[in-house]
């Protein structure tokens, strides 16, 4: 007999103790039960031993025997609507559907006989005479389930039709810009209704109609466009037919080979198959062996990769003098001596701390390891920085100052063992989409949901949320807050005292403790400052420090305040007062922005931390990179990206290589970044396209994209996963090959012949990485570090035993008010955010058809403030702060309280930062992006930077355009 309970089992292999879950998720039907009291039953002669609750079709499936299927699929629930997989039970009548007929002590089942046979062909026909006859012609022709299955039961001619009752002369839904609905096609399996619900969240589908007039209806027969969907693909790949289907299969014809490989969108870092004809791209499939996502996507991981191919792409190395001069179109070995050049100039005029470069979160690992090692071994400095400086630097401090990690505690799969979910500053439905239907499933299950923010997030409209908290806090008030939270836990004892005693430092608890009982940390004290009622503030403590399980999520509306690094300090505080750290379920998550963003920090680019947060002035550390690297090294830390733009207005930062990074859209307190920019006597850029920086350049290096290299990115939950090159570079060079060449023109040599080399550097100068290579990652699929002797194969949850600074540190976290305050001139308060179809400063999703969705920037306000300044929807609004003006037009929206507006910042034109202010965290100079005070008034053109924006805007492009002529190369 076959046991799935035996240790010595070879199947999963890897040795198991009791049952291993691992081993069913490869097959059908309902999901695998941990259960651990095993069931002895035969399938058609076949002894085998499976867990109590195991369906009879997945305990077929392990003993190697097929059963027909169509609604039956792995990621979702079992149906038994389409009952194909009907199958005969010794002394059960009928014949029940194995999908969801569970095993029993000494059950007898038989998948196949004439019976069986006749009555599966029966219903497979029933579906084919509702379905067109022209699987010849059908796109999905090859990759169709509904015709694998008809040939799987022996189906050869159907009898009889339904006219007038079915749905055959239905029309196609084409209003979705990615996929095409034909309702003629469906089979009404619910497989795309279930998904939509169990899997996305959404339910944006249902069933309309009943017998053979039921079909598909996307909200109240609307369109797909116009209905709630969001399009994250899981109908389309849930379904068996091409009912739902690409419009990329339908145009191209069905992929003949893939490639796995890490998405470039945000910090979830969801596993793709990128299904390809040749060379050619066709789609992105979401992977299901990919343990940040599962199997599932979100609209710009699965539909918005066009930009890869765009028009707009930098296909070739150009050069120019002046940045009031035309582009000039050279080779890759002109253009990098004329950067090498340049930089040694300024370097011998100006000296050495004279330049700096910047870092990317969108590239690898081992292309951001290799920029700042060019900073710190070829120019000789620490001025080398990263666009994390802008997001998330104050996770750095705030949690390596309590914590002693500068990273997250979990793995996404935690948050389906919480209790109680704390969502601060952070909008997981738009910025983290696939993480955020992980988050509402479990929501559904019963966990109470608090959201802190100053707009009401999509998130508190989830189903059997209701009864979520929205603390709709004041912008700029975190601190005070989370304070106010700690209080009530304090003062009504609701602190876990035995973790306190015994993982805490028991000296600077009892300061904390002290500080934080006081009177004007009590609800009733702070409301006056953060808006909140303290009723809702003691409900809301007490939830989280009594639901067994407390996890706390927070993004940028923490971090991007002049506080970003006090509130993170005291969201570890309450963390820790409760307990709820060192397990499943629990924990301190930040939600990173970009793909890359946990890398880019943990590979050095911060000017005061050599990899894996080594400070720079430590001698020990030092030399070992030094030994390694060949080269002496700065033991003062450099310049940060605001101390960079000071310089370069003041005279004495002349040089900058920026890779991957848009700073002159995506920095504040733009026309000071624009002045810095233009003060520089070189610029050089490596993009995939001419962004706002870009065109403050004199070198303009062609970049790759994420589908045309290889590597490693780190997503949010410290999981490093394989990026895999799927296509050649449009320019012939991956990112890694472009900063290697550069150094070798420097004079400094670089000798990688991959990535996997560089990896191994890595690993050999960071701790946390040491067991980190290539090879491990291919036997793993991916790996969360620390990945050391300690910890072989990864470290899912942190700081399960102890802490790297020994006791868990508590903080003092004083409120101190921003210096952005509100006043009769700039009455308004103004914050920013991101949309679900677009991404960062909007270069790659703009190229794509998601701009659908959001053609451009507009300003949420209240009715109240509309009303009192005669707003309409549509309006042209001109916002002015005390650093800039802007115009956007006006969205009348309830989400925000009065005296709050709101923006994105997806488009350049916009001028977002134009209006953003200096002010920054204390500690890191993260800058103060979600708080700036504004006026709104009527205007009718656009403010008088967008009208220049505009004109230069035009003139690069016209100096773009005519690169063509240098030495007859084309710019295609």
């Amino acid at each position: 007999m076959l046991n799935y309970f035996d240790p010595k089992q070879p199947d999963s292999g890897q040795p198991h103790n009791g049952f291993d879950p691992s081993l069913f998720e490869r097959d059908l039907g309902t999901p695998a039960r941990t259960s651990t009291k095993a069931v002895a039953l035969t399938i058609d002669g076949f002894e085998i031993s499976v867990p109590e609750g195991t369906s009879v079709m997945r305990a077929a499936a392990l003993a190697g025997i097929t059963v027909p299927k169509l609604c039956a699929t792995d990621n979702m629930e079992a149906f038994g609507s389409c009952r194909l997989c009907a199958v005969e039970i010794e002394g059960r009548r009928g014949y029940p559907a194995s999908c969801t007929t569970p095993v029993t002590e000494g059950m007898s089942v038989t998948t196949q006989n004439g019976k069986l046979a006749k009555l599966r062909r029966n219903i497979m026909e029933l579906y084919i005479s509702d379905h067109p006859l022209d699987c010849l012609t059908c796109p999905a022709n090859g990759d169709c389930e509904l015709q694998d299955m008809a040939g799987a039961v022996g189906l050869r001619e159907v009898r009889y039709g339904y006219e007038g009752a079915n749905h055959l002369d239905a029309k196609i839904d084409d209003s979705n810009p990615y996929f095409s609905f034909d309702p003629s096609k469906c089979i009404v399996c619910s497989r795309c209704v279930r998904a939509c619900g169990e899997v996305q969240g959404t339910f944006a589908l249902t069933i309309d109609g009943r017998g053979f007039g039921s079909m598909v209806s996307a909200g109240q027969n609307e369109p797909f466009m116009d209905s709630e969907c969001v399009s994250c693909g899981a109908c389309v790949q849930a379904c068996p037919t091409s009912t739902l289907m690409e419009k990329s299969v339908i145009e191209e014809g069905v992929p003949e080979h893939s490639v796995v490989t890490t998405c470039a969108y945000c910090g979830v870092g969801c596993s793709f198959e990128a299904q390809m004809k040749g060379d050619k791209l066709i789609r992105m499939v979401p992977y299901k062996g990919g343990d940040a996502n599962h199997g599932h996507s979100c609209v710009k991981g699965r539909f918005a990769f066009g930009y890869a191919t765009h028009k707009d792409r930098i296909r070739e190395p150009m050069i120019r003098d002046s940045i009031d001069q035309p582009w000039r179109a050279v080779s890759w070995e002109e253009a990098l001596e004329f950067s090498a050049k340049r930089l040694k100039g300024i370097q011998e005029t100006y000296g050495r701390d004279s330049v700096g470069g910047i870092t990317s979160s969108r590239c690898t690992n081992e292309e951001t390891y290799l920029v700042q090692k060019l900073i710190r071994a070829a120019f000789g400095n620490n001025n080398t920085d990263t666009c994390a400086r802008v997001c998330h630097s104050p996770t750095g401090y705030g949690l390596k100052t309590t914590l002693g990690e500068s990273a997250g505690t979990q793995t996404f799969d935690s948050v389906m063992k919480a209790d109680a979910i704390l969502v601060i500053g952070a909008n997981p439905t738009d910025a983290h989409p696939v993480f955020a239907s992980m988050m509402k499933r479990r929501l559904r299950e019963g966990a109470e949901l608090i959201v802190a923010d100053p707009r009401r997030i999509d998130l508190l409209k989830t189903p059997h949320a209701e009864k979520g908290l929205h603390l709709a806090l004041k912008p700029g008030t975190n601190v005070a807050l989370v304070n106010a939270l700690a209080h009530v836990v304090i003062t009504e004892g609701l602190e876990d005292k035995a973790f306190v005693a015994e993982r805490c430092d028991t000296e600077g608890y009892q300061k904390w403790r002290t500080f934080i009982q006081e009177a004007r940390h009590a609800p009733e004290v702070s409301e006056a400052e953060t808006g909140v009622p303290a009723a809702l503030v003691r409900t809301a403590a007490r939830r989280y420090a009594t639901a067994g399980n407390g996890a706390i999520y927070y993004g940028l509306g923490v971090t991007e305040h002049s506080q970003g690094s006090t509130t993170v300090m005291a969201i570890a505080n309450l963390a820790m007062a409760t307990g709820n750290i060192g397990r499943e379920g629990v924990g301190v998550n930040p939600l990173r922005g970009q793909n890359n963003v946990q890398g880019s920090c943990d590979m050095g680019s911060f000017p005061h931390e050599l990899p894996g947060y080594q400070h720079v002035a430590n001698t020990e550390v030092r030399e070992r990179f030094e030994s390694v690297w060949n080269a002496k090294l700065d033991d003062e830390p450099g310049l940060r990206i605001p101390n960079m733009f000071d310089a370069a207005v003041a005279g004495t930062f002349k040089g900058l290589y920026v890779q991957g990074e848009d700073i002159a859209q995506s920095d504040p307190n733009t026309q000071h970044v624009e002045a810095a920019l233009s003060a520089l006597d070189c610029l050089i850029v490596q993009d995939i396209f001419l962004n706002e920086t870009a065109k403050f350049a004199h070198v303009l290096l062609p970049g790759a994209t994420f589908l045309e290299k290889n590597g490693t990115f780190t997503n949010a939950e410290r999981r490093i996963n394989r990026v895999r090159r799927v296509m050649p570079p449009v320019a012939g060079k991956e990112d890694w090959e472009v900063t290697q060449a550069l150094s070798n023109a420097l004079g400094y040599p670089m000798n990688y012949s991959h990535p996997s080399e560089i990896m191994d550097e890595i690993a050999q100068l960071t701790p946390t990485f040491t067991g980190v290579n290539y090879q491990r990652l291919e036997e793993l699929g991916s790996i969360q570090w620390p990945c050391n002797d300690d910890n072989p194969i990864g470290t899912p949850t942190m700081h399960g035993v102890d802490f790297p600074i020994g006791k868990g540190h508590f903080a003092i976290t004083e409120y101190v008010a921003t210096e952005e305050r509100t006043n009769r001139r700039y009455p308004l308060l103004l914050t920013t955010g991101r949309i679900l179809s677009q991404y960062n400063v909007g270069a790659q999703t703009r190229r794509t058809a998601n701009s659908e969705w959001h053609e451009e920037d507009v300003l949420e306000i209240h009715p109240v403030d509309a009303e009192d300044r005669g707003l309409k929807d549509g309006d042209w609004l001109g916002i002015r702060s005390r650093v800039g003006h802007t115009v956007l037009r006006c969205r009348v929206s309830d989400r925000m309280a009065p005296g709050v507006v709101y923006t994105t910042f997806h488009h350049p034109g916009s001028g977002a930062n134009v209006i953003t202010t200096d002010n920054s965290d204390w500690a890191t100079n993260c800058p103060e992006y979600k708080v700036t005070a504004v006026q709104v008034e009527k205007v009718s053109q656009p403010s008088d930077w967008q009208q220049r924006f505009q004109q230069f805007d035009e003139q690069q492009q016209r100096y773009l355009e005519r690169a063509d002529e240098s030495e007859g190369m084309t710019i295609k």
